[in-house]
């Protein structure tokens, strides 16, 4: 097993998550299978209970963790499937040794720091980098630990002192560090590129080969980075370093990669799409939605323009309050060509939501419901079709008389951290017209990752389903609705799952690829045409061969004019 340990400095959100990313890409474009970790110095056990505003979003994996955000990052660039112990915490490890000490595993000694908290932290990376994370179930061969904050935290330093010992332990030929800096193998973030002197002096001062210092200057697109890392000789540098036994020849995964920056950057055509949401101020909050969307605009030779909308500023109170941002965020709304509701928490900015819902309904604007997006959606329809006026979720209103939304029976309500439906679920297709199904290549069920405590209230189903709203997908009890389509409406879809977990740059999430189609007014054209080319069958999962003689094909998606 070889273990690269990617550090920052100076400050936090330099850049290591994609650094971490971009080195597992190249590695793994050359037949390896590549594992990833994240440490995280904070006490928390784990990212479940984050404000959004502080952390951003929550990235949920299949076996219902509840990690940082960077995992997506990992699970996009690699195509892997990380585990709740693919994040480590402080708090984790804390927990771990404490409850040993409670059983009486120490033999009464003093439980301290050095040794216990850093043998701990070293017996963790060294059993959670055997586990695979590829469908072939292969075990991993090199291991990426990206270690958050920056090495001079106080958090930080049992980590720092544990992989101190760690080198030691696994030998000098199976671990090296990178360590990303501002402006020691080092890697510099700048504006542009460093002039050869500049290199050589930190060269220098830091007592590293000229080879050693990477320069990433900024890019077009942050899937730039593995090929940059390429160009500038990381490979060579791991092969020698780690002593790797990999052929340096033509690698079809990077080829892919760099077809897809390329492509991007030629992009003309624009599509917009509004997000309406209550943590619009900070962008990482809908990290994983942003990125959904741009692997599906990119699919279809578009541009993306994202139009951030504050629910809150689309509700009737802001016209009196506010109303310069009332008229923008309509204005924002009315221009779009597509409207977006993600998930969230909160009575806040919820009929804000809904004012947008009812908006794309009634002029046919495609529209795609998350989660809490779906479950507004239901409420919406509700009010304004069926004519029960005071239709809710008892998350918002626990008197109304049409509960259409309802909590789920096993939420503990006296508890917030891990009490939600977490996970991958598997959701059956109710009907074979669903153009969702189409979407996903005529699936019968899909496997998506979940997260909520609220869940459409069954016992109403047929209410809505008598008037053209379809419940087309279900769980295997056909008891939670999980997906909603609605006649008579070019594109007008929820799903209680989040689809955007699951997607990756040249594999784009159908109900995503979905609203993007519809946005440029190119859907019915493609489910006409048989939907030929699945989005989930454009990529496989393991392409990185690194034979001259095979052959390196372009992704091509099928013609949509």
């Amino acid at each position: 097993m070889k273990y690269i340990l990617v550090t920052g400095g100076v400050i936090s959100g330099i850049g290591k998550g994609i650094i971490a990313s971009s080195v597992g890409t190249i590695l793994k474009s050359c037949g390896l299978h590549v594992t990833a970790i994240k440490i995280d110095p904070y006490i928390n056990i784990d990212a479940g209970t984050f404000s959004p505003y502080e952390h951003g979003e929550v990235f949920v994996l299949d076996d219902g963790g509840e990690v940082d955000l960077d995992l997506g990052n990992y699970e996009r660039f690699l195509d892997i499937r990380l585990t709740r112990d693919n994040n480590l915490t402080t708090g984790k490890i804390y927990q771990s040794v404490i409850n040993k000490e409670r059983r009486g595993d120490y033999l009464g000694k003093t439980v301290q720091v050095v040794p216990h908290i850093t043998d701990a932290i070293q017996e963790r990376v060294m059993r959670q980098a055997k586990v695979s994370v590829d469908d072939d179930g292969i075990e991993p061969e090199v291991c990426v630990i990206e270690l958050g904050g920056t090495v001079g935290d106080i958090e930080s330093m049992p980590f720092i002192e544990a992989f101190r010992q760690f080198q030691f332990k696994v030998k000098r030929e199976n671990f090296c560090n990178i360590h990303v800096s501002l402006v020691p193998q080092i890697v510099c973030r700048c504006s542009t590129p460093l002039e050869t002197a500049v290199k050589e002096k930190i060269s220098m001062f830091c007592h590293v080969e000229p080879e050693q210092v990477i320069c990433i200057q900024d890019v077009s697109s942050i899937y730039r980075v593995p090929l940059l890392l390429e160009d500038q000789g990381m490979l060579e540098f791991f092969c020698r370093r780690l002593d790797l036994s990999i052929e340096m020849r033509p690698r079809k995964m990077l080829t892919k990669w760099k077809e897809m920056s390329d492509r991007s950057d030629r992009l003309l055509e624009q599509t917009s799409i509004a997000l309406v949401g209550k943590y619009t101020k900070l962008s990482d909050s809908y990290a994983s939605v942003i990125k959904a969307l741009e692997h599906s605009a990119l699919a279809i030779n578009y541009k993306l323009e994202v139009k951030y909308i504050d629910s809150a500023d689309l509700e009737p109170a802001a016209l009196q309050e506010e109303p310069v941002k009332y008229h923008e965020a309509w204005q924002k709304l009315c221009s779009a060509d597509g409207v977006l509701v993600p998930g969230g928490f909160g009575v806040r900015g919820t009929e804000g939501k809904i004012q947008a819902i009812n908006w794309a309904r009634r002029q046919k604007k495609p529209f795609l419901g998350v989660c809490l997006g779906m479950q507004l959606a239901v409420c919406e329809f509700a009010r304004n079709v069926l004519g029960w006026e005071d239709a809710n979720s008892t998350e918002f209103d626990p008197e109304t008389k049409h509960p259409v939304v309802i909590e789920m029976p096993e939420h503990n309500p006296g508890q917030m951290g891990g009490t939600m439906r977490l996970g991958k679920r598997r959701t059956l297709f109710k009907n074979t017209s669903s153009f969702l199904r189409k979407l996903y290549g005529d699936a019968e069920y899909v496997d998506e990752r979940h997260r909520h405590r609220f869940e459409v209230n069954p016992e109403l189903k047929q209410h809505f389903e008598d008037r053209g709203f379809r419940f087309v997908g279900q769980d295997l009890e056909g008891e939670r609705m999980e997906i909603i389509e609605l006649d008579d409406h070019p594109y007008f879809v929820g799903v209680q799952y989040h689809p955007e977990f699951t997607s990756r740059p040249i594999k784009p999430s159908p109900p995503y690829f979905g609203l993007l189609l519809a946005a440029s007014g190119k859907l019915q054209n493609y489910l006409q045409k048989g939907c030929r080319l699945s989005p989930r069958d454009t990529y496989s999962d393991r392409s990185g061969s690194s034979s001259p003689d095979s052959e390196i094909s372009e992704i091509k998606f099928p013609s949509l004019s």
